[in-house]
């Protein structure tokens, strides 16, 4: 494994362990399973785990699996504060404190103000006092080191950045979002700053893996390097030396091993002019097939309809990126509509609370329509009544 420093030269692994995506049994996470990848990840040199208040369950999983095998010394925890949630002074030590009992731990190495999407909100919260709280929680050794996790454009990220002393920062970036949201810019803007950057959303939810259209994943197959679609997401990362740490949703051993590789393997500047074509090539596949930008990250769950957002923009999406209206239409309809309950995009009521927390910033109620005129078709609506009708579930 290989390692960067935050500003106090201290190292982080360049692979860390992104926590929100550990398996899950129906609406429980499979701890067992999540242990045994943890600590394969750890005995490798992981070193940096990312968890979230807002992630279920997730906070406990990650305290229960530290707590069973007394590693707490061994890695960085990071989670974060649900400033979105935030109204009064108080709140914020509520919250505080109670990620703490979840984690079963007295302190937090790094801690960050949760999805920031512009200045505005970093003033709410230091009305309330957050810079003292903050430098209080430091004092005590409570706070480690204090960062936020940002969502939206470069502009608001430069504004951001330059609005307090940062220890260290959290972007979406990944070669599909080089010009988007924090961007490049933004990257080697905290670089510049002296500011270590955690990376989040390197494949897109897992899109730059599963969900590339048939020929990407023909290219990257006929390419003589032989490299994964995940191993070239990563590297295209990790070979830029303004990043300190690439997260990583992993839940299979698999994928701890394959990352664990690519992270000790990978050198800064590797990349060739050829390489950069490739991905480039990738883009443009991509770009002509996709349908809705979703990264699956849940920030919009859950619906008050039920409605399975990311589920049904994933079915909506692998109609262009697959080429086969019938499969996605058969997955949507075995994984939303022949369920007890509800969850096909019908459901949506145009209420809008899913917008008001997608990091993307989709027109999620708009793309719900597109999707379910290709997803069910008269014919199919017809056979789903008829279906719930006789409840065959």
């Amino acid at each position: 494994m290989q390692y960067r420093e935050n500003k106090a030269g201290e190292p982080i692994s360049l692979l860390g362990y992104g926590c929100m995506r550990f398996t899950k049994n129906g609406n429980n996470i499979d701890i067992d399973k999540a242990e045994k990848e943890v600590m394969a990840a750890i005995a490798a040199g992981v070193n940096y785990f990312d968890t979230a208040y807002l992630y279920p369950g997730n906070e406990v999983a990650v305290g229960e699996i530290i707590a069973r095998n007394h590693c707490r010394e061994k890695i960085n925890i990071a989670t974060k504060l649900p400033q979105y949630l935030i109204k009064k002074a108080s709140a914020i030590d509520r919250y505080f404190d109670e990620e703490l009992k979840r984690l079963q731990t007295d302190y937090v190495d790094y801690y960050l103000m949760h999805m920031l999407t512009d200045v505005a909100a970093w003033e709410k919260l230091k009305r309330l006092g957050i810079e003292e709280w903050i430098a209080g929680k430091k004092a005590s050794g409570q706070i480690r080191h204090i960062g936020f996790s940002f969502h939206g454009n470069t502009e608001k990220f430069l504004e951001i950045l330059d609005a307090y002393d940062w220890d260290f920062c959290q972007i979406q970036y990944n070669y599909m979002d080089e010009t988007t949201q924090a961007g490049r810019v933004g990257l080697q803007a905290a670089a510049k700053k002296g500011i270590p950057v955690i990376i989040m959303e390197p494949l897109r939810g897992g899109r730059l893996v599963e969900l590339l259209p048939e020929r990407a994943k023909e290219m990257i197959a006929q390419h003589p390097k032989k490299r994964s679609a995940a191993e070239w997401a990563f590297r295209w990362l990790m070979e830029q030396p303004e990043v300190t740490c690439v997260l990583s949703g992993m839940n299979s051993m698999e994928m701890v091993t394959e990352n664990v590789r690519i992270a000790s393997e990978v050198s800064v500047g590797e990349f060739s002019d050829e390489d950069r074509e490739m991905i480039e090539q990738i883009k443009a596949e991509i770009n002509r097939t996709i349908k809705v930008n979703c990264t699956a990250c849940q920030y919009c769950m859950p619906c008050p309809k039920g409605v399975d957002i990311p589920g049904t923009f994933r079915c909506y999406n692998e109609i262009y990126t697959e080429g086969s209206k019938k499969a996605a239409r058969h997955e949507y309809l075995q994984t939303t509509i022949l369920q007890k309950n509800r969850k096909d995009a019908y459901q949506c009521v145009d209420c809008g609370k899913c917008e008001q927390h997608c990091p993307q910033h989709l027109s999620i109620r708009k793309h719900l329509k597109e999707a379910r005129k290709e997803l069910l078709p008269l014919h199919y609506r017809i056979g789903v009544k008829i279906v719930r009708l006789f409840k065959f579930w």
